[in-house]
C-alpha cells in the first residue's frame, strides 16, 4: 500500500497578504500556478474582488486594491519520520 500522492492530485499552496493587517491568508487549492496567477492579475487590472476556492471548497474573496502580496507555489508533500530528509 503506497500512500504517496500522484501527480495529478498536486495542490497548489496560496499565502495572500492583506494590506495594514499584519496576518495572511494561507490556503491550498486545486487550481493550477497558472489559473491563480491569471485570476490574481485579471482582480488586480479590472480593480474587482478576487475569488479563489481552496481544496475543501470554500470560497475565499478578497478585494484587489486590499492585496499586498501573493505567494504562490506547489504544496510540498509532508514527510513524517527521523528517515524524511
Amino acid at each position: 500500500m503506497s500512500t504517496k500522492k500522484s501527480d495529478a492530485a498536486q495542490s497548489t499552496h496560496v499565502r495572500i497578504a492583506i494590506t495594514n493587517i499584519s496576518g495572511e491568508l494561507a490556503f491550498e487549492t486545486n487550481s493550477s500556478v497558472a489559473d491563480v496567477k491569471s485570476a490574481v492579475a485579471a482582480a488586480i487590472a479590472a480593480k474587482t474582488t478576487l475569488s479563489l476556492q481552496d481544496i475543501r471548497g470554500h470560497e475565499i474573496v478578497v478585494a484587489a486594491e486590499k492585496i499586498g502580496f501573493v505567494d504562490i507555489g506547489v504544496a510540498a508533500d509532508r514527510r513524517v519520520g527521523f528517515g524524511a530528509v
